[in-house]
């Protein structure tokens, strides 16, 4: 009888969502701002980053986003000169946006569907990590109907339902002796869903200064008949069942954010937001296997995130009644502790900095283009479960453009 060998760890699977997975392009002239939005009013974006501002709209808007994004990393390995290197793959995250109320209205309904959370890495089947991921497509799609209401000219609220439409195509390589060495696949596929809510004020100041306040909830995201998919030697496949499902349930975190707007003549707008992010809700990625074996156990993979503090600012300087130029910044802090970063989103501390334009093409038609560029910042690091250990560091490529029917 041939002996089987699963080494330590070859079935923890690795889903992480670290701030590498927090997309934040949910609207292209927030974008060009650094990402700021919450205490200032833009577009039909609003109903993202502050519902409660939504009334305050003087139009309706239907407009659409589109930000292909490339997320380039690089890990060498402790004592080599070896340098990994992700594939060059785009993700393609995207925003759309529907608000709509009777003119001189204190109300206004509003429609989002974008996307917070995702990501595409591909180190490939053939680097030193292999063992802990080969590729990841990740994928959460947020579809938020809302109401804002304004109680007065200096001041609305707003909140919206969420659902969200998660999924996931995970690989990686099994390590496996029977005989001789060989060398497995596993591959999690599969979609769920979770729920969740948003809520925002937005006032005007005496001072000219407006302020907006939000707090979008947690989504608990769960897989309940995810497809667990094993490559492996005939003479192994008693040892990983086919056909076999998992279930795994993912939270994504609370956010709550404090806005403000400046403006220091009529040509300029600047915006300060200050974001704290809930990572550490996120203790443990655990997967339930329909069918296990000696060899193929349920799994409890620790995570032990930290709170996040993201701090962002922008402005918007309008050249002409046709033509607006932005520029913005930030920095953001890592929810991954030391210890437990991993190749699916190699976390750091990062810097970012923006550029965007905005021209005005007919009297209800607006195109806005965005550009960002992040730097994760490099990270030497040993994983606690995986021992993989070597340095990371990740570049973050952004261009986006959008079009706004306003009314």
């Amino acid at each position: 009888m041939r002996k089987l060998l699963l080494l330590a760890l070859a079935l923890v699977p690795v889903l992480a969502f670290a701030q590498g997975f927090q997309v934040n392009v949910e609207g292209q002239k927030q974008i060009g701002m650094g990402h700021t939005g919450t205490g200032i009013l833009q577009d039909g974006a609003s109903v993202f980053f502050n519902p409660g501002a939504v009334a305050m709209l003087p139009q309706n808007y239907v407009q659409g986003a589109f930000s292909p994004l490339l997320f380039k990393s690089d890990f060498n390995p402790s004592g080599t000169s070896v340098q990994n290197q992700t594939a060059n793959k785009i993700a393609t995250p995207f925003s759309f946006y529907a608000v709509w109320g009777p003119k001189s209205s204190f109300w206004k309904l509003g429609m989002g569907v974008y996307t917070p959370f995702g990501g595409l890495t591909d180190w490939g089947n053939n680097w030193q990590g292999k063992y802990v991921l080969e590729s990841l497509n990740l994928k959460a799609i947020y579809f938020q109907p809302t109401l804002s209401i304004k109680l007065a000219d200096f001041v609305s609220i707003g909140g919206g339902f969420v659902y969200n439409h998660g999924s996931v195509d995970l690989t990686r390589a099994i390590p496996l002796v029977d005989g001789n060495e060989k060398v497995g696949q596993a591959e999690l596929k599969g979609s769920g869903k979770g729920y969740g809510w948003n809520a925002g004020i937005y006032f005007k100041t005496e001072f000219g200064v407006t302020v907006g306040i939000t707090h979008r909830s947690e989504v608990n995201t769960t897989i309940p008949d995810g497809n667990a998919i094993f490559n492996v030697p005939a003479s192994l496949k008693s040892s990983f069942p086919q056909p076999n499902t998992f279930y795994a349930s993912i939270p994504l975190p609370a956010t709550n954010a404090i806005g403000f707007g400046f403006y220091p003549s009529s040509k300029w707008i600047l915006a300060l937001d200050v974001n704290v992010v809930s990572w550490s809700v996120y203790k443990t990625l655990s997967f339930d296997y329909a069918s296990n074996t000696p060899a193929l156990q349920d799994t409890h993979s620790p995570r032990n995130y930290q709170d996040a503090l993201n701090v962002r600012g922008g402005a918007q300087y309008k050249a002409s009644d046709n033509l607006a130029l932005r520029f913005g910044g930030g920095y953001v802090g890592t929810a991954v502790r030391d210890g437990y970063v991993t190749p699916e989103a190699p976390d750091a501390n990062r810097v970012y900095g923006t550029v965007g334009l905005g021209y005005t093409m007919a009297k209800h038609l607006d195109i806005d283009l965005g550009f960002e560029f992040e730097r994760v910042l490099k990270r030497t690091q040993t994983n606690i479960e995986s021992q993989l250990a070597g340095a990371f560091k990740s570049n973050v490529y952004i261009p986006g453009i959008s079009l706004a029917y306003h009314w």
